[in-house]
Order: structure tokens, then sequence, then C-alpha cells
């Protein structure tokens, strides 16, 4: 495989810097959170539905925000303001949520990576399906053990117009960025959502630990290893340029 010098670093968050079975969160996580609307007066399975509509909105549609998209289609589903939401989904991204930190394991090697790149001047991107608001995907990162000022960009649903694995999502980072795809390594464990950046000229790393191959990828034709071998990829990366 050739060798290429990059100038910056796209990472997946769920799966590949944090260990993690998506099935087994996304099951949890819907659950507590219906849980936690019921506590605050909310019908539980009316507000899990306009929750998995507004959800799918934001992938299977486009135009605009996807946190506009999202609550679109929430409100027309729930009686009360976009406010009033909002500020529940905070209060249960800052308190309920949580809890799902303690099914998970974090991975020293997330923040030595991310240390390390960063101390050689990379910047670094998180590149993580923008289905959530800022706070939730800080709280993950530091799950992971990761400090999220050490990335210079996180996708949220409020900063991004777009989801993986669509072409466009990637684009708006490569454009945000200003570097060309090649100079660019994207480092994920999906092989249909984060290697969808190389479709662009990105090159990519996948990482095996929690593999998804929906798509049924020759893993062999990209770099690939534990997140403990890519440790070892950064350790030898040389100084940005």
């Amino acid at each position: 495989m050739n060798k290429r010098r990059y100038k910056a670093l796209f990472f997946d968050l769920d799966g590949t810097l944090l260990p993690m079975d998506m099935e087994v969160f996304l099951k949890n996580y819907f659950k507590t959170l219906a849980g936690f609307a019921a506590e605050k007066g909310y019908e539980a399975q009316s507000f899990s539905e306009a929750l998995g509509k507004a959800t799918r909105a934001m992938v299977t549609t486009s135009g605009g925000v996807n946190a506009d998209r999202f609550w679109s289609v929430f409100m027309q589903c729930m009686d009360g303001t976009r406010d009033e939401y909002e500020t529940f989904i905070t209060e249960f991204y800052e308190g309920p949520f949580n809890n799902l930190s303690l099914a998970v394991t974090p991975n020293p090697a997330a923040a030595e990576i991310i240390d390390t790149l960063k101390a050689k001047g990379y910047p670094l991107y998180l590149t993580t399906m923008p289905l959530f608001p800022r706070i939730a995907v800080e709280n993950r990162l530091k799950w992971a053990g990761c400090n999220p000022a050490n990335f210079d960009r996180i996708t949220t649903y409020d900063n991004s117009t777009s989801t993986k694995p669509h072409l466009e999502y990637y684009q708006e980072n490569i454009d945000h960025i200003g570097f060309k795809p090649e100079e660019i390594l994207m480092v994920g464990n999906n092989t249909n959502e984060d290697l969808s950046a190389m479709k662009l000229g990105c090159d990519g790393y996948l990482v095996t630990d929690y593999l998804l191959d929906p798509i049924g990828f020759d893993i062999d034709s990209v770099k690939h290893g534990s997140l403990s071998d890519f440790l070892a990829f950064a350790q030898a990366l040389p100084e940005c340029e």
C-alpha cells in the first residue's frame, strides 16, 4: 500500500475510539430516554415513535441542517414547543444519558492516540455520525477518555447537513478543513459509513476491534488493525508538515 503524507485525520467515535457494541448501546439508549420521558410526564411510546421518525429523517432526507430536519418531524408528532423539548434533551444528556457509560470500558489507546497526534501538530476532526447535539458527543468522547478540546471540529446534528455514508457529509468536512482529500486519513470501524470517505480520495484505516462490515468489504485492501495497532501507526507518523 502506498504511503501518504497526511495533513489531517478524521476519526469515527462509536466502535472506534469508544469501545461499543452499537446494537446493545442503541437498545439501552432508547430505553433510557423513553424512561426519562415518562418521568417527565410524556407518553413514552409516542415520544419514542416521534424520536424514531425524526432520527430517520436526518438519515434519509436532505436539505438544511440535520437538527432542523429532526425537529421539524419531531414537532409534527408531538405537542409543545421545540424549546421545551430541547431543554428536556439537554437535561437528559447531562444526567441519565451518562449512566450508559457504565457498560463501556474505555481503551487507554484512544486517549494516547489523540494526544500523540495532537502533539505532532495534526488537525483532528471527530467525524462521528451527526445525529446528536454536541453535549452528547462530548460526553461519549469523555467516556472514551479523550479530551474534546483536542478536536478542531466535532460533527453534530446542528453543524452538519448530511450523514454517513453520504459523500456530501465527507465533502462538507473536507471543504471545512481546506485540505485535499488525499491529505486526510479517515479512521473508523464501519466499512460502509466510514470508508465511504475513500470514494472522495481520502485514505482509510479500518479499526477492527468492533468491526462492522455490512457490505462485504475486502479488508485486506485497506490499512487495518486493532486500536492498539493504530496507536503504533500514529506513533510512527512524522510530525505534521
